[in-house]
């Protein structure tokens, strides 16, 4: 079997960028991955595709083609190359790098594109664009769900409200959030404490929407979204775009020394559904697919040096820290109060500041993931370099809800190829 490596990647800035369409946010990230490759695209056999969106601008169908062409029109991208679109929510980036990483395992190309982008912001319809994020889960039975979360608060002496201001996801994280402290004991300063770790890594981080640090109390103080999430510990709305180049092994022993020593390895990968039911001692998703991940790496957590995942919002972080087993199920709340995954702390989570922090533009955010773990393991992080060079990371990316698991979650591991 081929080993498969990254070989060049990139992601623009998070920000609310009105006046940018997706076509040029498009641009741009592919041009700065084949800068970052110093490949010219010639050789790319396939393009995948991801966003969630695109329907909210007028194009339902045929995003990736759409976008693409003007690249195809320029002459930077071949004539002819075919293009898949995937969507998965807020996983829809890391099914692009899947579809990608599959092409080189299975030899139909030696160089696979997967390329990401997602416009979020738009000032004048900003409920239009909440009722388009409920979609992210079951809508053909939504019952089912909603009785399940109205028992689920019943037992924790509250309701299950939605509002019309928010994403129906940050509803579902703090009634999952006051599940995990019922149970758990898990307070809101220590979610709090994941906040302010991510809020400050952010601030050396030119891609991050957000670059100011914030302290526990602060994050405490802001203003209540659905308890116990105050704003800065949701992600927030914002537009990017992102892209990697995927290559064999045997293609990356042709290119110039400079270009393999940047190159990263992917030496473990997994995808997996979850389902309605799943309790917090359950095998939800992520548990599976980080599982599979490891075991294809032949490493377990203990090997990791740096983390990215998928912190929709703060509490999010808290139960992925034990989903990834970096500590037993229930302790993820203390694990983190205690600087474990401080960027100087024994397994650094989120450095570049995660999603409630750099952002999470839905369709970009599995490779701006990678982006990040990329350039930890390279070294060229700048003042976000986490300080023990790693050599090994990993990325968690979920996407949609259905019940109490994600739709579809993501587990990455890469290595420092040299």
């Amino acid at each position: 079997m081929e080993d498969v490596y990254i070989v060049g990647i990139y992601s623009t800035p998070t920000g609310k960028f009105f006046e940018k369409s997706p076509k040029e946010l498009v641009r741009t990230a592919y041009l700065g991955a084949l800068q970052d490759a110093g490949l010219d695209g010639s050789a790319i056999g396939h393009i995948w595709f991801s966003n969630m969106m695109l329907d909210f601008w007028g194009q339902p169908n045929v995003k990736g083609q759409v976008c693409l062409m003007p690249l195809v029109e320029e002459g930077v991208l071949p004539v002819g190359v075919a293009t898949t679109n995937v969507e998965a929510a807020c996983a829809s980036a890391s099914l692009a790098f899947n579809g990608a990483w599959k092409d080189i395992l299975s030899g139909q190309c030696q160089l696979s594109l997967a390329i990401g982008v997602e416009k979020m912001y738009d000032p004048t319809r900003k409920a239009e664009f909440f009722v388009r994020l409920e979609k992210g889960t079951d809508f053909l039975d939504p019952q089912a769900w909603i009785d399940l979360y109205q028992r689920m608060a019943a037992g924790c002496g509250g309701r299950f409200e939605q509002a019309p201001d928010r994403s129906i996801a940050m509803d579902i994280y703090a009634l999952w959030a006051k599940t995990h402290m019922a149970k758990y004991g898990t307070t809101a300063r220590q979610i709090a404490h994941a906040a302010a770790k991510n809020h400050t890594n952010s601030v050396g981080n030119p891609r991050a929407q957000y670059r100011f640090p914030m302290d526990v109390d602060a994050v405490l103080g802001d203003r209540m979204i659905v308890e116990p999430l105050t704003r800065a510990m949701c992600a927030p709305i914002g537009d990017a775009a992102a892209a990697a180049l995927i290559c064999s092994g045997s293609y990356l022993r042709g290119l110039p020394t400079e270009v393999r020593r940047r190159a990263v390895k992917v030496c473990g990968h997994a995808v997996a559904s979850g389902r309605m039911e799943a309790s917090w001692e359950d095998e939800r998703a992520p548990v599976r697919a980080a599982r599979r991940a490891y075991q294809m790496a032949g490493i377990g957590p203990a090997a990791l040096d740096v983390i990215e995942l998928h912190d929709a919002t703060s509490f999010a972080e808290i139960h992925m820290v034990e989903d990834l087993g970096l500590c037993p199920r229930g302790h993820g709340g203390p694990f983190t109060a205690s600087g474990a995954t401080a960027r100087d702390g024994k397994i650094p989570v989120n450095p570049s500041g995660g999603l409630v922090s750099r952002g999470h533009p839905i369709g970009a955010t599995g490779l701006m993931m990678l982006n990040e773990l990329c350039l930890q393991l390279r070294g060229e992080a700048g003042d976000i370099q986490v300080p023990k060079a790693p050599r090994m990371g990993l990325a968690e990316n979920g996407g949609g809800l259905i019940g109490n698991d994600f739709a579809a979650c993501a587990v990455t591991i890469l290595e420092k190829a040299n």
